[in-house]
């Protein structure tokens, strides 16, 4: 198994423990991360090498990147395992599964490329490269069915999870959070790069956000040292030591729980922020060169997958040069302020929570056991 990020690392983590209770014997090893290792993961290279941002950071780290692949390439074609299950990081994994089923291996690629939303014509890369995608989301079956490429409805592991309802009073009483005050949930990526690209922005927004509710508190869930030091560094260079910061080790979903609106930074977290039925602002910034290249491939109005899977802006999306802290805390005092709408985002969220709740790792272990089969 590869998986090349945070959220790879939990899909692929419940994806063993359920292949482990129907295999009790078998081994898993590739390239992960902690969630994995907890399942017994035997992890040759941590995910973090793999964790880059757009075209720009790739090239930086291009060479590091395919020396990993190629010596990746060479154990398991020597090992020759009984199944490769790529789990997302296309950019990384299709290349590698299209050689491994050349040379008779089975593949699997769990968690479609986002070909509905920018470079549909990947489709026919992932044909010749696996024996059947897992999709997540919905509206990506019918792709692949189209294209005659086998394909399996799995749901999303974080709808399972996530219960239909989060009680925020519980939550702040869990973190000793007092039950009146302002809360907002600042979430800044899972990567160093991402948490790089954002960290001064989100300090200097807590800042303006404060002038105007000189109550709030942030809440700040952090993946790892590294990016919980880079948050702390960005609170020192704007001189904001003075602010009511709650940095936190992990713990996203009670981080959102507790939060009466979130600032989250695209990708999974705004999905989990969507379960929990929170208002959001989507937020993003990479280098200018990859976001133009993505945004004129781009095929979705959206870039936040809640507004992507609802098919209309639920929660802002206020990404790149516009993602100034005026902008951003001007954004989060309106949703603070308007609680008609928190109630239509939490009914607009119900929906998509239902209907990506499938058992997930049952299904997917499912699915692999037909292919090991």
């Amino acid at each position: 198994m590869v998986a090349g990020e945070a959220s790879g690392d939990l899909l692929a983590s419940h994806l063993i423990a359920a292949l482990k209770q129907r295999l009790p014997d078998a081994v898993f090893f590739g390239i992960g991360g902690p969630k994995m290792q907890a399942q017994g993961f035997d992890t040759w290279w941590p995910l973090e090498k793999l964790a880059v941002m757009g075209y720009v950071d790739a090239l930086r780290n291009y060479r590091e990147i395919a020396g990993i692949r190629r010596r990746l390439k060479k154990r398991l074609l020597d090992l020759r395992p009984d199944i490769f299950i790529g789990v997302d990081a296309p950019d990384f994994n299709l290349g590698l599964e299209t050689d491994l089923k050349a040379a008779g291996i089975k593949t699997i690629h769990y968690v479609s490329p986002s070909i509905w939303a920018w470079r549909g014509g990947r489709i026919k890369k992932i044909g010749r490269a696996v024996n059947r995608v897992l999709a997540l989301f919905p509206m990506e079956p019918p792709l692949y069915e189209k294209a005659g490429i086998p394909v399996t409805y799995v749901g999303h592991p974080l709808a399972d999870i996530i219960p239909l309802e989060t009680s925020k009073p519980a939550v702040r009483e869990a973190l000793c959070i007092a039950k009146e005050i302002p809360v907002f949930a600042l979430l800044p990526g899972s990567r160093q790069g991402e948490v790089g690209m954002l960290a001064d922005t989100y300090v200097q927004t807590a800042k303006l956000i404060r002038e105007h509710l000189p109550d709030a508190l942030f809440v700040v869930p952090l993946a790892t040292r590294e990016t919980r030091l880079q948050f702390e560094s960005a609170i020192y260079r704007q001189q904001a030591a003075d602010l009511p910061f709650r940095l936190l080790f992990g713990h996203a979903q009670d981080a959102l729980g507790a939060a009466d609106v979130s600032l989250v930074a695209s990708g999974t977290a705004t999905l989990e922020a969507a379960l929990i039925k929170r208002p959001m602002v989507i937020t993003y910034k990479i280098a200018n060169a990859s976001y133009w290249i993505m945004k004129r491939m781009a095929y979705q109005p959206f870039v936040g997958l809640p507004n992507i899977l609802a098919g209309r802006e639920v929660v802002p999306e206020i990404l790149q040069d516009s993602a100034t802290p005026e902008n951003l805390a001007e954004a989060l005092i309106k949703l603070y302020e308007d609680k008609e709408n928190a109630r239509a985002v939490a009914e607009a969220f119900t929906d998509i929570h239902l209907q990506l709740r499938q058992n997930t790792a049952e299904k997917a272990a499912n699915a692999v056991i037909a292919c090991l089969n």
